[in-house]
């Protein structure tokens, strides 16, 4: 058997060919560069043709995965990092030029937890959950082995975890769990922390040009300011895998993302904390690992999808 499998993102196209042993055959990657609607859509097309004509042989069918949403009823989905892409038909698009092959479509982060069970952290497992923490936070969800939708294919968004108390407006744009816990929550955090204290430059920097980068180097040099903001994200990190843990009973929590990454060290303090708040019998059966396919979980995933439709 061989499949196809796309990562999507907000920045570039990658695509490649697997075989049922997760070998890849062939791989094209294309920039998207600020491209959106029909012509990132077209971009798209044009990377899964040349795959299939390059490879010659038979794709048995192709998985995509998408920064956003994906409606499993429509097959239309939603990438907000891809400008026009509100209900944008990439369904339709993939197989306009792959004619007769099944085309399966998830989000990211349903394909991270994909890629870990076929090929990383969560291999064996059928009840595992990805915590990707980038930009935002998401979470993948795998559950008697099978990956989960809701309603309106919105599982797992995470960063909307209600995980501090009172309400503050600042939640509106991400949620509280993201506010915090984030790459960018822990930028502006540190920027919130460095404008209470009246400075207006930090770490040789203007204030506002502060990233989750500098919060993590300067964290490694002990000072305050990284260090109130990473033991928040830690604390919150802990509070909110707590919450699957107790929720969905899984056998391990896999942490990835741009952010794990750098705070993987963290992962004993994380897990402590997640002790104080889980439910006791399914927090001592449960793992807290970092992912073992990082950078190449959604790609990964998106083949795994395609496998799995047979």
């Amino acid at each position: 058997m061989t499949v196809i499998g796309i990562d999507l993102g907000g920045t570039k196209i990658a695509a490649a060919v697997f075989d049922k042993e997760a070998k890849i055959l062939l791989k094209e990657v294309c920039l998207l560069n600020g491209a959106g609607g029909q012509e990132a859509g077209a971009l798209v097309a044009q990377t899964v043709k040349a795959l299939i004509e390059k490879y010659g042989g038979p794709i048995d069918a192709i998985g995509a995965c998408v920064p956003g949403i994906a409606y499993s009823r429509t097959g239309t989905v939603w990438a907000p990092n891809i400008p026009g892409w509100t209900d944008f038909p990439l369904k339709a698009v993939i197989e306009e030029v792959a004619p007769g092959i099944p085309v399966l479509i998830e989000s990211d982060r349903t394909c991270y937890i994909l890629g870990e069970e076929w090929q990383g952290a969560a291999n064996g497992c059928d009840n595992a959950i990805y915590i990707a923490v980038g930009t935002g936070i998401g979470a993948g969800i795998l559950l008697d082995g099978h990956i989960v939708h809701g309603a309106g294919d919105i599982v797992g968004a995470t960063g909307w975890m209600a995980l501090q108390y009172p309400y503050d407006n600042a939640y509106d744009e991400c949620g509280c769990f993201e506010h915090y816990a984030s790459g960018n929550g822990i930028g502006l955090q540190a920027r919130k922390a460095a404008h209470d204290a009246g400075y207006a430059e930090m770490w040789g920097k203007p204030v506002a040009d502060i990233t989750s980068h500098d919060v993590f180097a300067q964290y490694d040099n002990g000072d305050p300011i990284a260090v109130k903001v990473l033991n928040k994200a830690i604390e919150m990190w802990g509070m909110g895998a707590a919450n699957l843990v107790s929720l969905f009973n899984p056998e391990k929590i896999i942490f990835g993302g741009g952010v794990f990454g750098p705070a993987a060290k963290f992962m004993d303090r994380i897990y402590s904390e997640a002790l104080k708040w889980g439910q006791p019998i399914s927090m001592r059966n449960v793992e807290f690992l970092a992912s073992a396919v990082q950078g190449e979980a959604a790609l990964i995933g998106a083949a795994s999808l395609a496998l799995r439709s047979h």
